[in-house]
């Protein structure tokens, strides 16, 4: 227990780490989270910093994911045989987009979690992660809008792991995994959710 405790600690530590805010300090002198949507996120760096910087944050965001899943299974060799790898990596998972979404060092006030999610699921399952990626990237360019990609993509996630069982970096049953993991995107998009409703919802290239 004291394993997957210490895990998701610091996998919670490393989600922390909000580039969006860091890079608009740095390159545009302002907090990303007090311009556009608020969101600390790629979508709203793209929208209030630039193409670089937002891309820059997301290359980063998704490394966050894959560092903390090697991490998990690094952890996951070293330790005794009681400790399930598979478990581990969920955990690490969980926790490392709630730190995003919920970054200690940044007042608790994150991003969305879907780029950190992506670099997960790519890493748990290469197959997983390219058809979600493909499937948003298709959604997204359709209806130009990131939020409907992601969510929709989120609730891919979970029915994908029920009819892909190989492929898996730690062989285990990702279902529950799946769920939580699209709870979380989905929460984190629950306003956007609602002006999609409305027909209010921002499209890429729309200006404000």
């Amino acid at each position: 227990m004291a394993v997957y405790i210490l895990m998701a600690i610091v996998a919670y530590l490393i989600g922390s780490v909000n580039f969006s805010v860091i890079f608009s300090k740095k390159f545009a002198g302002f907090d990303v989270r007090e311009k556009g949507s608020g969101n600390a996120g790629s979508t709203n760096m793209l929208r209030s910093v630039g193409k670089g910087p937002a891309a820059l944050t997301l290359v980063c965001d998704i490394l966050k994911g894959v560092v903390t899943i090697l991490l998990a299974i690094g952890i996951g060799k070293i330790a005794d045989d009681s400790v399930k790898r598979e478990i581990l990596v969920q955990v690490a998972g969980v926790f490392v987009v709630i730190g995003h979404t919920f970054p200690v060092y940044f007042g608790f006030r994150g991003g969305k979690g879907v780029a950190t999610s992506l670099g997960i699921l790519l890493l748990v399952n290469w197959q997983i992660g390219l058809i979600c990626l493909v499937f948003g990237l298709v959604i997204m360019i359709l209806t130009r809008m990131v939020s409907l990609g992601s969510v929709l993509t989120a609730i891919l996630f979970p029915i994908l792991t029920i009819f892909i069982t190989e492929n898996y970096i730690v062989k285990g049953n990702y279902i529950i995994f799946g769920i939580v993991m699209a709870a979380i995107v989905i929460f984190n998009h629950r306003a956007n959710i609602k002006r999609i409703y409305n027909g209010e919802e921002h499209r890429l290239g729309q200006k404000s």
